[in-house]
């Protein structure tokens, strides 16, 4: 049976009703039924070509919630039925020495991305290896799922391995898609957190997300104030700003972890990290480990994304609201 989907036929287009034959269904492979699909930046970057790796027809869509609608012979591990969410990553090597390690989002040999290359999520299937698709916890609601397994996994995975800890002085630039979620997950881990943004126009928003404090850059000093401040601070925001403010505003062995992805390359100041052992750390979804973990704790401690919810058939609609840059602060299809 054909796939029903959405594509991109050449970059910066519009999306289109596309179908496909998919290839017969990989032992290791799980077919997922489409039922919620987020739209995310990273989305907008392959529609556009902006890193030279799309290929069209492009179906986007890696924020994929759905229902198991069928399995290859070597999968145990997940049935027919069962709800799971797929990320940014559908496939690795699994034998080597990241994956034999649990961090299989740093496979060295082979990363499947679940848009390069291959048909991702704004269709009514997909297919990818059985790894990826992770059980959903039954308390978590499919309709805001979607975003977390992106933008949740992004910001929730360098937390983690960077030793985020109670107590700590932490702080979110920018309060967008991946920022409300980070200034949440900072709260509920016991930080205390500062949201930083361009104005004061999301400061109560920001405070109702978990934020103690709030820092606007525009045409203020609130930033130079807050030198050697914080111990973590997680970047989200994909324009280019001061990096040497921003180390400036680290304690000492303090890190700042880059997310978003800047629009060019970083300029920094040597002699500010190498004197107070700064770090500067780049940051990614993680592995399916890292984002069950996430799912997990976001059920128990009520963390979810604010999502705008628009039906698949109105997918060019939810691509200009997020093009845009008006929607709050996610936007998700459903099928």
């Amino acid at each position: 049976m054909k796939v029903q989907a959405y594509a991109v036929m050449s970059p910066k287009s519009e999306l289109v009703p596309f179908e496909y034959d998919p290839k017969p269904l990989n032992p290791q492979e799980v077919e997922v039924r489409v039922q919620y699909c987020g739209v995310c930046h990273s989305d907008l970057g392959m529609i556009n070509n902006d890193w030279g790796i799309s290929t069209y027809p492009l179906i986007p869509g890696h924020e994929v919630v759905g229902e198991i609608a069928a399995v290859g012979e070597q999968v145990n591990d997940l049935k027919v039925g069962q709800r799971v969410g797929v990320g940014w990553q559908s496939g690795s090597c699994q034998v080597c020495h990241y994956c034999r390690r649990g961090k299989e989002h740093l496979c060295v040999v082979h990363q499947e991305e679940t848009i390069v290359g291959r048909h991702g999520g704004w269709a009514d299937s997909l297919r990818v290896q059985s790894h990826f698709a992770i059980p959903l916890p039954e308390n978590l609601d499919p309709s805001l799922a979607g975003p977390l397994m992106c933008a949740g996994s992004t910001v929730w995975t360098p937390m983690i391995h960077y030793d985020v800890r109670p107590g700590m002085k932490t702080a979110v630039l920018g309060v967008g898609g991946l920022g409300h979620l980070a200034v949440q997950f900072l709260a509920k881990f016991g930080t205390d957190v500062t949201a930083i943004s361009s104005s004061h126009n999301k400061e109560e928003e920001a405070r109702q997300l978990g934020a103690t404090d709030f820092i606007a850059t525009r045409g203020t000093d609130e930033l130079a104030k807050a030198a050697n401040r914080f111990d973590f601070i997680i970047s989200t925001v994909s324009a280019d700003v001061d990096w040497n403010q921003y180390i400036a505003a680290l304690a000492p062995e303090g890190r700042l972890c880059i997310v978003g992805v800047p629009e060019s390359e970083l300029k920094l100041a040597p002699f500010p990290i190498f004197h107070e052992q700064r770090s500067v750390s780049g940051g990614r979804a993680g592995a399916p480990g890292d984002t069950a973990a996430m799912l997990e704790f976001c059920t128990k401690h009520g963390v979810a994304p604010m999502c705008e919810q628009f039906d698949m058939k109105d997918v060019n609609q939810a691509v200009d609201r997020v093009r845009s840059g008006k929607v709050r602060y996610r936007a998700v299809l459903a099928s």
